[in-house]
């Protein structure tokens, strides 16, 4: 063997080692860089690690094959590089697989096909886009069904502020793609349900006022009511505690109990009044607005807010069937604008309202903060510019819509109707004895870490009923627009954000921006760009290989 052939075999030899090598390496340890500016490919460390200690396979079924218009195709592709990803760090451990439910054959068997993933969970958007020149109509279900040792969740991954364009809100559900499927996963694998408690005894809305929050609570959580006065021991064993609409006064034991259960870390949520109106005497000279005697004021004065008696109506609002005069012997009934019932578009920074839909109140008060040491106070709900606060005493009648309810007297400016308070909060009774009969055996002055959520409506979480079927509706849903506002997912953000103890809201902080082109720039210089983009790779690799070729005869003619 001659030394240049010698030299091209230890040439070979060296470059099979080094492939070996990598192979074997790349195998073994994984590199992946993430060179975006908003990080869109780097998971939650909570998400990574809930994906490493998978102990069995899950299964999920994403429903976005087949033909679909351009911006759900992005969600597609966002989806599958999310699912990539998790397949990373959950090994074979995560499976996913893209089918379309229109290739059910027949159109019976594909109707019951969409009322099984509708039952499910997954709710369908029937879109309309532009194809070869006509308008074509397609019912789409973005969403996924996640599969875990025989039980089976469905996910709608389509959220985001309805009033935003369609780009907007499907970036928005792109945002939120890591959280909605860890979250789920986390959710088909638990086994012991978090614990909500809701106080009952004070005049709360029926079962049947709130059948759409139970039933929202109960697909996740289990709960429990809490007859509070008859209780004679300290609140132990709830995650969460929840009051819903008070009419009556708190006793002065309830609230020792309230105060401790908070002092000793848990987690109260509140939706309450300040004001109670009678809207079946809203009629002609219409009727007052009247306080609300909770005895939790001072409470929540402690906590770092106050509760103002007053009432908010707002420009942006929603509508009530009003009798506006008679054709006939028929009475003519239209759904005129209604400001005291506000609809929330704008939210304060934080994981609970992020890229939430519209909310919708039926009778709000103001929210103040006031000093209390050591608390956070995040706004949550924001009215429009477009606000006026009534103070005492308030009238309220179907004439307003007519009179002193016109644009030019909103000029009271944004004002907050839900606060979140984070920390260690001081005791009420922090110096003062305890109410007599209280049981003290867990008695704190100074807390531990908690959160509290104050909502200044109660009905935000009150549902209206069907006029057909005379059966409850689901929270959220207005029984004259047949909308439905972003009541359920706040109290499913606020909960999960309570009982988060992985950090897995933390991943809602992921951003992903829109780029989109410069649209003068690409009709002035499309034609260039194109050519750029397909003659230059072109000419890279011709030099490269002339740079290679040049080089390899310099190395073998020294030889």
């Amino acid at each position: 063997m001659n030394s240049r052939s010698l030299y091209q075999f230890l040439v070979f030899f060296v470059g099979l080692c080094a492939v070996f090598l990598a192979n074997q390496l790349a195998h073994r340890y994984h590199l992946r860089w993430d060179l975006t500016e908003e990080k869109r490919y780097t998971l939650h460390p909570s998400t990574i690690n809930g994906l490493e200690q998978l102990t069995d396979a899950i299964d999920i079924e994403v429903f976005l094959e087949g033909e679909l218009p351009a911006n759900f195709k992005r969600l597609k592709v966002a989806l599958r590089e999310t699912l990539e990803q998790f397949a990373y760090y959950g090994g074979d451990r995560i499976q996913f697989r893209f089918s379309d439910p229109a290739l059910a054959v027949g159109a019976k068997a594909r109707n019951e096909y969409y009322r099984s993933l509708i039952n499910k969970g997954i709710q369908p958007s029937n879109v309309s886009y532009i194809k070869n020149g006509q308008k074509t109509e397609k019912l789409i279900f973005p969403g996924v069904l996640i599969t875990y040792q025989g039980r089976e969740l469905g996910i709608s991954l389509l959220k985001g502020n309805t009033t935003l364009s369609i780009e907007d809100m499907l970036n928005q559900s792109i945002e939120g793609l890591e959280y909605e499927l860890s979250a789920g996963m986390k959710q088909i694998q638990s086994s012991n349900l978090r614990r909500i408690g809701l106080i009952t005894g004070h005049g709360e809305p029926d079962t049947t006022d709130i059948a759409g929050m139970t039933n929202a609570i109960l697909s996740k959580y289990n709960l429990f009511r809490i007859d509070l006065p008859s209780r004679n021991s300290p609140l132990t064993g709830y995650d969460v505690i929840m009051i819903t609409k008070p009419i009556r006064a708190f006793g002065e034991v309830e609230k020792y109990y309230l105060d401790q259960y908070v002092m000793n870390g848990g987690n109260l949520l509140v939706f309450i009044d300040a004001l109670s109106v009678d809207m079946t005497q809203a009629s002609g000279s219409g009727t007052f607005a009247f306080p609300i005697e909770s005895n939790l004021q001072d409470l929540f004065f402690r906590y770092g807010i106050r509760i103002n008696g007053n009432y908010v109506a707002d420009v942006n609002c929603g509508y009530t069937p009003v009798y506006t005069g008679s054709i006939g012997e028929q009475p003519r009934i239209e759904l005129l604008p209604w400001p005291y019932s506000p609809i929330i578009t704008h939210y304060g920074k934080h994981l609970t309202v992020k890229n939430l839909d519209a909310t919708w109140f039926r009778g709000a008060a103001t929210l103040d903060t006031v000093k209390a040491e050591g608390i956070r106070k995040t706004p949550l709900f924001i009215t429009s510019e477009n606000t006026k606060v009534f103070s005492p005493p308030v009238q309220v009648s179907y004439n307003d819509l007519q009179d002193k309810l016109r644009p030019e007297f909103f000029i009271s400016g944004s004002k907050v109707l839900g606060y979140l308070l984070e920390g260690s909060f001081t005791s009420l009774y922090a110096n003062r004895f305890a109410p007599r009969g209280a049981d003290q055996s867990l008695r704190k002055d100074k807390g531990d870490p908690a959160k509290v959520i104050i909502v200044s409506d109660g009905d935000f979480v009150r549902n209206d009923y069907s006029l057909k079927t005379k059966n409850p509706l689901p929270m959220g849903r207005d029984v004259y627009t047949e909308k439905t506002y972003g009541n359920e997912a706040f109290l499913y953000n606020a909960l999960d954000y309570m009982l988060d103890d992985y950090g897995l809201m933390l991943s809602r902080n992921k951003q992903v921006k829109i780029r989109p082109l410069n649209k003068t720039a690409l009709i002035q210089e499309g034609t260039y760009w194109r050519w750029l983009n397909t003659l230059g790779p072109l000419v890279v690799l011709f030099v490269l290989w002339i740079a290679i070729h040049i080089m390899r005869r310099k190395i073998f003619s020294k030889i």
